[in-house]
């Protein structure tokens, strides 16, 4: 079949992506074109947080009989395109990108790859030639200019500021005059971004290919010499996918899929010497709270407990005033602590993996620091975070967003939570109980964690439920924010440990579905609210106000369902529904970024996936609903 324009536009929005365990990636359109000026063929990175795009695209002509295609699409800012799309007969993903086209008896297929542990990416063409005439195939690499003129090609590597691209190929590199693009980025310009930019290419790469034979070309683009061919990556790279596929530990295809892509977003942390959990590709580098809630799923479900030993060590070692940080800087600015969430959470996920793992050793490794935790939270840190007399946190003041809705626009604050938001609470409770049950481990009494968790059970009921109504209050602030149907609610039915009674429970699993649920993830503010905002687009100032107004998230679904298994007893019937409703997940791994989910969607008609194109505590919270459905319920408390 030849790709008509529907097939394009199709294609074209979706993408593909490979990480390379230090932060970096590889990933284009399905069409093999640039939409946007972070996508590219190889993506370097320093740190999780310090990327530098390198090689940003591949202009590829075909020749033969004195006429030339492209087999590489792209759009450019003066109207001039490359069509190469109206050749290609199959884009597939199954253990890496592939391409194939078909033009006048030339068929050409096109992988793509990246080492892992390296900034090495690597493209190979297969040219079959079924014509009577010699085909060429001559690949330009085109790299972004970012304000520095592009140095010649001398032969083995390119001076890019303070980075070297080595460039190997297995044919001859040939040295061109400066060919300048003016790329038009089509994701960009609707979101707002820049939609232009410059691309520049000094030297080409080709191969010809008799009639009735096969050719080979292989381009290597690497920050350090390189090692092995273009071949030998593919293959590497497609056996490491296979195998991590073969590794997860779930029955489910479409969790399968997603145990694979979460592997994505563990990546190498210089500066701690340790492992850490990417946010999302392509904008965010690590962050506290992403890390530890992305870390149950991403992670623990996926059996990797000593990289989650090694992650939880790295926040252990850098609590502060009982809080751990929300953003790791790279260089020597310090950590920056502006959550109240992290520290929280860090303590569940210490009690998950302990769950898992029964490694009473790291218990007591990690009992100082979590005691240190609560203790700030009774006694006041950072960002006005304080228990109150009731037992209650509050926290926030000024200009602070430290809950997970943490948007300021110019001065403005679109979703305030000072006070006492409703998660934050959830989460105290939980860690509570969760000090309780740890502290015989590290010769400690229980009983002073559990007297003040039964008063913080007692205040939360008496402050947020409403039961005219049948819903918890989002916060206790005094403003008409207070009882605004948000989806944060949830977490005070899914956690291990619950304040709530089981018939509560359930009126509240009911409200979020009938107000916030979708099958792409949960809105973040009830339509009936004259503050919903329908839709995620437009300038900056524009997207944050919609931001947590209404949009679509996929990671609060994984507590919705868990929230749901629970208030019905985790029944056969239950998860059978469940699964019925998780039916789509493998139609949401086809759209956007193949095998991954995104950061957010539309929140009055979910459509096309929005933000960033992977997003990790969105497989990791879907992945923890699998894992509840294929093994026992790890997470009753």
């Amino acid at each position: 079949m030849r790709f008509d324009y529907e097939h394009l536009g199709r294609t074209e929005a979706n993408c593909w992506l490979l990480a390379n365990g230090l932060g970096g990636y590889a990933g284009t359109s399905g069409i093999f074109s640039v939409t946007r000026r972070d996508q590219g063929l190889l993506i370097g990175a320093r740190s999780p947080s310090l990327r530098r795009n390198l090689v940003h695209r591949l202009s590829e002509a075909l020749e033969a009989a004195g006429r030339a295609v492209f087999l590489s699409s792209q759009t450019f800012a003066e109207g001039r395109d490359e069509d190469g799309w109206r050749w290609l007969t199959r884009f597939s993903w199954d253990d890496g990108p592939v391409w194939e086209y078909d033009w006048e008896g030339v068929h050409v297929l096109r992988r793509c790859a990246v080492v892992h542990g390296e900034n090495t990416a690597a493209v190979t063409y297969v040219l079959r030639n079924d014509s009577d005439r010699p085909c060429r195939l001559s690949v330009r690499p085109v790299l972004p200019v970012e304000g520095e003129a592009l140095p010649t090609w001398t032969g083995e590597a390119l001076e890019l500021g303070d980075w070297k691209l080595y460039v190997r190929a297995n044919c001859p590199i040939t040295p061109i005059s400066p060919v300048t693009e003016d790329l038009y980025y089509a994701d960009d310009a609707k979101d707002g971004r820049p939609s232009r930019g410059l691309g520049e290419s000094r030297f080409r790469a080709a191969i010809e290919v008799p009639p009735g034979q096969t050719g080979r070309l292989e381009l290597v683009f690497s920050t350090a010499p390189i090692r092995q061919s273009g071949l030998e990556i593919v293959e590497t790279c497609r056996a490491r996918l296979r195998r991590l596929e073969a590794a997860a530990p779930f029955r489910d295809p479409a969790a399968r899929e997603l145990a694979r892509g979460a592997d994505a977003y563990i990546v190498d942390k210089p500066s701690t010497g340790g492992k850490t959990i990417i946010a999302g590709y392509p904008y965010f580098g690590d962050w506290g709270r992403d890390t530890m809630i992305a870390l149950p799923g991403c992670v623990l479900a996926r059996g990797e407990y000593d990289t989650a030993k090694g992650i939880l060590r790295t926040f252990l070692a850098y609590e502060r005033e009982g809080l751990v940080p929300n953003l790791f800087p790279e260089g020597d600015a310090p950590p920056r602590y502006n959550t109240v969430d992290a520290a929280l959470l860090l303590i569940n996920c210490v009690w998950l993996y302990y769950r898992a793992t029964g490694d009473g050793d790291f218990v007591r490794e990690a009992w100082p620091v979590l005691l240190r935790i609560c203790r700030a939270y009774q006694t006041g840190t950072r960002h006005a975070i304080a228990m109150d007399a009731d037992g209650l946190i509050r926290a926030g003041a000024g200009m602070d967003q430290v809950t997970w809705m943490d948007v300021c626009v110019d001065g403005i604050l679109p979703t305030p939570r000072h006070g006492k938001p409703v998660e934050i609470n959830a989460y105290w409770y939980n860690a509570l109980c969760v000090l309780r049950e740890l502290a015989p481990l590290a010769g400690e009494p229980g009983e002073p964690f559990d007297a003040l968790a039964r008063r913080v059970k007692d205040s939360f009921v008496r402050a947020f439920w409403m039961e005219e109504k049948g819903y918890l209050k989002d916060v206790i602030s005094g403003t008409r924010a207070d009882e605004q149907i948000r989806c944060n609610q949830i977490w005070a039915v899914s956690m291990p440990f619950t304040m709530l009674s089981r018939e509560r429970e359930k009126r509240v699993v009911d409200t979020v579905y009938r107000h916030l649920y979708t099958p792409c993830g949960l809105r973040t503010l009830s339509p009936e609210d004259p503050e919903f905002h329908p839709f995620y687009g437009g300038p900056q100032r524009e997207r944050d106000l919609a931001y947590h107004q209404g949009t679509v998230w996929p990671f609060p679904l994984g507590a919705w369902y868990l929230a749901y298994l629970k208030t019905n007893d985790f029944s056969a019937e239950a998860a059978a529904q469940v699964r019925a409703w998780l039916k789509p997940m493998a139609d949401l791994l086809r759209e956007g970024c193949v095998g991954q989910l995104p950061e957010i969607y539309d929140g009055g008609r979910p459509g096309p996936s929005k933000g960033c194109f992977a997003q990790a505590w969105s497989v990791g919270e879907l992945l923890r609903v699998y894992e509840a459905l294929e093994k026992e319920d790890i997470y009753a408390g």
